[in-house]
């Protein structure tokens, strides 16, 4: 009975506390359900409350109080981000306004992180009746439960602090921004009256070799700078005098630790400590002292005093001196034993303040100091990279070093929430809120430099012309029937009932597919397959990896306005053929395994040889629809001899189940030569951020790099738009992509190369085997506009299949492809590689003489 008052009193004064600072906590505006009662809503929104923090001087003269919180972490309860039901309980970790997320606390020691949240982005709502948190970052949104009042009074303060640490950092930059650019105003007017001079300066570059002779403009640049500079000295005495007063700081402290003693404090000054210290909310183990986990203690006013001010939090007089309960484990992390304070500790504690407040100002002094002086030397290298620029149209041999803009740099963490499920044995951790793949963004972010780099390259893209000029093949320029309006689908019913399912094995109405299937697509990937001629016909080879670099880029363009429909999945056995005689080429393509999906093709030319099987992994994250591709593509250049390998990266559909959505790729890919080491190319597509522009959106940097690692090489743009190489002997635009056609958006948002893609004539189609995708009924239907009647047939295809399938299970047997055989690649990776029989059946006998595999009737 003693046990469960003692728990009800440390309950009722954490509320108390809490209620006492509701003038900082507003009420939501809306926090009601639908399928709940309007009485019921009511409560719900009296329930929630949302905070509103203490709003941040953003002056240029306001002082703002820099001082990092302290960190806390422990165990939290998180709601299931979809379909919402349900709890687990994670450990959580907040440090310098980040709030990460790992399964449990061996996870964070291993850096294994699964969500990561900026508080000050978010908006934070309470629930003081169910202990509950809520932030709500747009893209992210947490729901988070504490097990008791006081670890849930604790988690709300200790947020408050860090969320006003980051809105104060954000301030503090803008004003050193605003200052400094005041600076070179005044620095630039100061050169432009002639109060600087470069004379006895120049001498001193002619003797040191240090500045770049061959500017004048540089020159110019760093006299003025070196004339203006304040004097070196100053710094040295200003870093000792920090020296000093420290030390005397740190004697202060340590005197004052021995004078201080134990008083009652209220619950503002409970706050302060609390935002101030590391604190882990984990209760031990076992204490080897028998305290139990009801058993609590209040703290003492003085603690608070022996630390620097905190004004993270609010000390109004309102709040009263109603002070919670802190459970003894939490205790022993806020402060030391507890000592009497003396008049002559309270003069101590004037002489810290007044000792930090001389620290503070020397540093600052220094600060400043060096802050103007890296921004002199910003502007001086910024002059020296415009005079290398207007040198970049000589030719690349014998520039191999790595000056000019940064290579690209590792990305930044995104916020990670990871699913339950293992996706490939190499990654065993993806993600739920964003759809991003733990083990596939590397890289995925550019520099500063690669930033302004890549508006470069657009603008010299626009500026060029179409690499090939549209002409007549004698083939369909439109399609039979256009898109059907699928706005009406329920994708959203389809897609809660699979979610974290590989939706290759989901069958979706026909409605949202496009008259085209994978295999098909395969082949789209040739659309530009004049790069290849062209790389065939280049002899160096540093300048033939950019072409092939281009060609990788270009299978990607035809994404640019496919984000509405799905292609179809071909069936077991499936396969697609192209002959194109005004491109030199033919592919074969075959569906060759149905679980997991893999789809292999092979095409051949005069000046090359293209192949690849691919195997997709198709998640569905709540908001995104992520594609992972597994497998390698190839290319080999008869001439030379080359055989070049490389990877595919992600493919991300944003806002899969609105009207607004959007496609884009991320990740890196590495080409190499497997006959030679001479070179090998790294591409980078640039992940977007939700906050970034338009213009930022689908780009793209490369580097071509020799044996020692330099740069030969620099490409980029945008892999929509175009690619541009501005290290070529002539710069150029390398790849340019075609002009979509007339209506395009009505027809499935497909090119010219697309619409010719399922096209099937008369004289084509008796040499065409039965199992050729221009022969599947459900597909043809819907490019014929038959929307009900495809999707009906589409039924009947999937349910013969799977039927087919059973009947092989109950014989033991397995599908063995017709024109692919499997084998091991040199890294001993399974692929599959055609076995070179389509095209001599086709010959001879033919396909009408032969036994083929019914697939469909």
């Amino acid at each position: 009975m003693d046990s469960y008052g003692a728990s009800l009193n440390r309950s009722q004064s954490v509320a108390s506390g809490l209620e006492k600072t509701s003038p900082t906590w507003k009420p939501s505006h809306s926090r009601s359900s639908s399928t709940l009662s309007s009485r019921h809503s009511r409560q719900i929104i009296k329930d929630w409350e949302v905070i509103d923090d203490l709003q941040v001087d953003m002056q240029t003269g306001g002082e703002h109080d820099m001082t990092i919180p302290g960190i806390c972490e422990g165990y939290l309860l998180k709601r299931r981000k979809w379909p919402l039901k349900g709890w687990h309980k994670r450990y959580f970790v907040l440090e310098a306004g980040i709030l990460r997320y790992s399964r449990n606390q061996q996870d964070v020691s291993r850096g294994r992180v699964q969500g990561s949240l900026d508080v000050s982005l978010a908006v934070m709502s309470i629930n003081k009746k169910s202990n509950r948190i809520d932030l709500d970052a747009g893209d992210i949104l947490y729901h988070m439960k504490a097990k008791s009042h006081e670890i849930f009074y604790i988690w709300v303060t200790k947020l408050q602090a860090h969320r006003l640490y980051k809105k104060n950092e954000a301030a503090h930059l803008h004003s050193g921004f605003l200052q400094t650019l005041s600076f070179s105003t005044a620095a630039g007017q100061a050169q432009r009256n002639g109060d600087l001079s470069s004379a006895g300066v120049a001498d001193s570059a002619g003797t040191s070799g240090a500045l770049p002779s061959a500017n004048t403009a540089v020159n110019s640049k760093v006299s003025a700078w070196l004339q203006q500079s304040h004097n070196p000295d100053i710094c040295v005495q200003e870093l000792n005098r920090c020296h000093l007063d420290l030390s005397e700081l740190n004697r202060l402290i340590q005197s004052l630790q021995t004078l201080e003693a134990g008083q009652a404090f209220t619950n503002g000054d409970l706050k302060r400590i609390i935002s101030i210290q590391n604190l882990s909310l984990e209760k031990p183990k076992k204490s080897r002292s028998g305290k139990m986990w009801g058993h609590s203690r209040t703290l003492s006013r003085v603690e608070a005093l022996g630390m620097l001010s905190s004004s993270h939090l609010s000390n109004s007089s309102h709040l009263g001196a109603s002070v919670p309960s802190i459970p003894d484990y939490v205790y022993s992390q806020l402060s030391p034993p507890t000592v009497t304070l003396s008049p002559e500790g309270k003069k101590i504690q004037q002489d810290i303040c007044a000792m930090s407040l001389r620290v503070l100002a020397s540093l600052k002094s220094v600060h400043e100091t060096l802050s103007q002086e890296r921004q002199k030397l910003q502007e001086v290298w910024e002059t020296n990279n415009i005079h290398q620029s207007n040198t970049l149209a000589e030719p690349a041999v014998g520039r191999h070093s790595s000056h000019g803009p940064p290579s690209v740099a590792d990305s930044a963490a995104e916020y990670f929430d990871a699913s339950d499920d293992i996706l490939c044995g190499s990654s065993s951790e993806v993600s739920d809120e964003s759809g991003l793949s733990d083990g596939s963004t590397t890289n995925s972010e550019p520099e500063e430099g690669h930033a302004s780099a890549t508006r470069k390259y657009r603008a010299s893209i626009s500026k060029s012309p179409n690499s090939v000029v549209a002409k007549s093949t004698g083939r369909r320029t439109t399609l039979p029937a256009t898109c059907p309006d699928n706005s009406h689908v329920g994708l959203m019913a389809i897609l809660y009932n699979n979610i974290g399912k590989d939706l290759a094995r989901v069958s979706m109405p026909a409605a949202l597919n496009e008259p085209v299937n994978l295999l098909q697509r395969l082949c789209e990937e040739l659309e530009y397959s004049e790069l290849l001629d062209t790389a065939s016909n280049t002899s160096d080879p540093y300048q033939r990896m950019v072409y092939i670099a281009a060609f990788a880029i270009s299978g990607y363009s035809t994404a640019t306005f496919r984000n509405r429909y799905k292609p179809f999945n071909p069936v077991l056995g499936e396969t697609y053929e192209c002959i194109r005689e005004d491109r030199g080429f033919r592919l074969i393509s075959e569906q060759v395994c149905h679980h997991p999906p893999i789809s292999a093709c092979h095409a051949e030319s005069e000046n090359y040889s293209f192949w690849q099987d691919q195997r997709w992994k198709n998640k569905f994250w709540g908001k995104s629809l992520e594609i992972l591709p597994t497998g390698m593509v190839n290319v080999t250049l008869p001439r030379y001899g080359d055989h070049y390998e490389w990877n595919k990266v992600v493919t991300c559909i944003h806002n899969v189940l609105s009207q607004q959505r959007y496609l884009e790729h991320y990740g890196e890919v590495t080409i190499r030569n497997l006959k030679s080491n001479v070179c090998t190319c790294k591409i980078t597509f640039v992940k977007s951020r939700y906050w970034g522009s338009e213009t930022n959106k689908n780009e793209v940097q490369g580097t071509v790099l020799d044996q020692s690692g330099s740069i030969i090489h620099r490409f980029g743009g945008l892999w929509h738009e175009g690619i541009f190489c501005d290290t070529l002997p002539t710069p150029k635009c390398v790849w340019k992509p075609n002009p979509q056609p007339k209506d395009y958006l009505q027809y499935y948002g497909f090119s010219t190369f697309a619409m010719e893609l399922n096209e099937l004539t008369p004289d084509l189609k008796p040499l065409l085997p039965p199992s050729d995708s221009r022969l599947r009924p459900d597909q043809r239907m819907l490019e014929d506009g038959k929307v009900e009647e495809s999707d009906t047939k589409k039924d009947e295809i999937e349910e013969f299949q799977r039927e087919r399938r059973k009947e092989l299970s109950k014989k033991g047997e397995e599908h063995i492809p017709r024109f692919f055989k499997k084998a091991k690649d040199s890294c001993g990776r399974d692929v599959w590689l055609t076995n070179e029989t389509y095209w001599k059946l086709r010959e001879n006998p033919g396909f009408a003489k032969t036994e083929n595999l019914i697939l469909w009737c």
